[in-house]
């Protein structure tokens, strides 16, 4: 991999080195930010192809992935507290409970060695393959909203345990409420891996403050997803680093 633009942190621009980075310096280049007291940071990671698609002819984003996109997406989960994701995008991806292996697992160090998968369903629905206990793996938490009904609720508790729920929202989840939620519990890097309606709908809440975006060196054509979908929202993000690796563009964007 090799550094094109990187952002100062004072609205610099300078070109990167050529060269390959190694773990370590790739760690640097995606680490959160110091956060303050109560204050979390809100990260999305997606996948497109040249043409925007956000997902392969399988319907799985998996499809599209490079190497370079599977060592940052793993690099991702193991900054990360908590990872955020859609009930439909866990079942179609085949989410399992998330694990770290190396060379990320030092950047575990003072928390848990796995983060924890955070799914949201409004009908208070947790995947199979969520609810399923996995050795050596992180917590799974479901958020839902009051519109999943008592029984739902009542057996994700049962299913995932008693504190492991979190009901934000009436008709809807409030994400807003339910990123507080989390921060409340010491997760407070939060990374969402989708869908596109999540992604759309964290949009919209104003508190997607970055955006790993890949985009794969493939056209597909078709009719695709995009990595949002749903009505309309602008949100405007300034580029902050990217990287080249066999012509797969990795990026991030945040909020000014």
């Amino acid at each position: 991999m090799r550094v094109l633009l990187c952002d100062d942190d004072l609205g610099r621009w300078a070109p990167g080195h050529v060269g390959t980075m190694d773990p370590e310096a790739l760690a640097l280049a995606y680490a959160y930010p110091e956060l303050t007291e109560g204050q979390s940071w809100v990260r999305a990671n997606f996948i497109s192809s040249l043409d925007g698609a956000a997902a392969g002819d399988d319907g799985r984003s998996a499809s599209l992935n490079t190497g370079a996109d599977r060592d940052v997406f793993a690099l991702l989960r193991a900054l990360s507290d908590v990872i955020l994701v859609g009930a439909g995008t866990a079942r179609i991806e085949g989410y399992q409970r998330a694990t770290v292996r190396p060379p990320w697992l030092e950047h575990r160090a003072g928390r848990p060695a796995h983060p924890t998968v955070a799914v949201v369903s409004r009908s208070g629905d947790v995947p199979p393959q969520l609810s399923r206990a996995r050795d050596n793996a992180g917590e799974v938490l479901l958020v839902t909203c009051e519109r999943a009904g008592n029984e739902a609720v009542d057996l994700a508790r049962r299913t995932l345990g008693e504190g492991n729920v979190i009901v934000e929202g009436e008709a809807s989840v409030d994400l807003a409420s339910a990123l507080d939620a989390l921060a409340s519990r010491g997760l407070r890097r939060i990374l969402c891996e989708g869908g596109p309606h999540l992604m759309r709908d964290l949009t919209a809440s104003g508190r997607l403050d970055e955006l790993c975006l890949t985009l794969a060196p493939t056209l597909v054509a078709g009719d695709h997803p995009r990595i949002t979908a749903g009505a309309s929202v602008t949100a405007n993000l300034l580029p902050r680093l990217l990287i080249e690796s066999q012509g797969t563009i990795l990026g991030r964007w945040s909020r000014p």
